[in-house]
């Protein structure tokens, strides 16, 4: 619990810090936070909640997803769809009753599937109930069929690559290549005001304690200790009378909700979405992160994301033609030096620990949750 504590004073403390100082201090300040840090800050709290996600169902249920880009895309499409209805007639073709690229595709006509967004409770549960029909479905069609290891991680990649190549065409209704971009403003607040960006911040702040403790609190539970007994020895689990894909499924689909939340916090504080956020790439660099903060750690996902998001943004400024490399490079030197990641280096402290198969304690482990 103090690990826990300490997670969550470090990430409200800090974003109360940067707040404070946007708001309370001038530009001439010495100690003034710009608007641009504050967005930039934002971002990286949605891409923890995306690490943390990840490391949920890789960390405690043993599934190397290399698809999680496509939740966090399809709740960013949704929170999109409702920033575009709320442009109205201040887009380019100000008497247009539908967005300004449909107008362009010669659409003259609303979807069906667009209405309702320009509601923002409709584009929060769409955020939500989206990535998690996708993920139920596919989770029920996978791990019913008992399929694990590299097939399913080349799965999940396909699945996202897939979801890409469509939303890549115009006819799907979603802008094509170019997404959906120029938004105005969120719940009538004008996006580009700096009590907005650091509104939005400060939110994204809370969503990321939330889903951390929400996140704790599963793992810590009867369920989480089945959940790691699957990890390490599925077969043995499943002697012992559980429906290890049953287990996996429901922190599969929970896991999908936090990548949709988190994309649909994104979009407004980047202000685009467009298909690349489905590329596969996206969905390793989480990996990544992942692995450098700690595996099965939680808080080790979230310290892995912004540390490894510090490192692109001063790199890709700085260095731009060897980002890639350098990224390649720090995951084999974490693969085989910090196998525990970063948060392997602080004093002991109770964590999930890396695989390992037919683990005697994983049968302990389920004995356990029984009770």
């Amino acid at each position: 619990m103090r690990g826990s504590a300490i997670t969550l004073a470090a990430v409200l403390g800090g974003a109360a810090l940067l707040a404070v100082l946007n708001l309370a201090t001038g530009p001439a300040s010495s100690v003034h936070v710009s608007s641009f840090v504050i967005g930039l800050t934002g971002k990286y709290l949605c891409y923890a909640i995306l690490a943390l996600a990840v490391d949920l169902v890789w960390g405690y249920a043993g599934i190397l997803t290399l698809g999680h880009a496509a939740f966090f895309a399809l709740g960013g499409y949704a929170m999109g769809m409702y920033l575009m209805r709320e442009i109205g007639a201040r887009g380019v073709y100000a008497n247009a009753r539908i967005p300004d690229f449909m107008v362009f595709l010669g659409w003259k006509e609303l979807p069906w599937y667009w209405h309702g967004f320009s509601h923002f409770p409709v584009a929060l549960i769409a955020a939500m109930v989206v990535p998690a029909i996708l993920a139920g479905v596919f989770g029920w069609l996978a791990f019913r069929s008992r399929v694990s290891g590299v097939y399913l991680s080349i799965i999940t990649q396909a699945l996202t690559y897939a979801l890409m190549l469509a939303f890549f065409r115009n006819e799907m209704g979603f802008g094509g290549n170019n997404g959906m971009t120029d938004f105005k403003d969120i719940l009538g607040l004008p996006i580009g005001r700096d009590s907005t960006t650091v509104g939005l911040m400060l939110v994204t702040a809370l969503v990321l304690a939330g889903a951390y403790v929400a996140s704790r609190a599963l793992v810590g539970s009867r369920y989480g200790k089945v959940l790691v007994a699957v990890r390490d020895a599925e077969s043995r689990t499943r002697f012992l009378g559980y429906r290890p894909e049953h287990y996996k499924l429901v922190v599969w689909v929970f896991s999908a909700v936090l990548a949709g939340i988190a994309g649909a916090l994104y979009v407004p504080q980047v202000g685009i979405i467009n298909p690349s956020e489905f590329a596969p790439a996206n969905s390793i660099e989480a990996v990544i992160w992942v692995a450098v903060g700690g595996r099965g750690t939680l808080s080790g996902a979230i310290l892995g994301a912004v540390l490894v998001n510090l490192g692109k943004t001063w790199l890709t400024g700085a260095l731009p033609e060897i980002w890639l490399f350098a990224l390649g490079g720090l995951f084999i030197f974490v693969t085989l030096f910090l196998p525990r990641g970063l948060i392997g280096l602080l004093p002991r402290r109770r964590r999930a620990g890396p695989i390992a198969e037919e683990s005697p304690a994983a049968a302990s482990a389920a004995r356990e949750a029984t009770g």
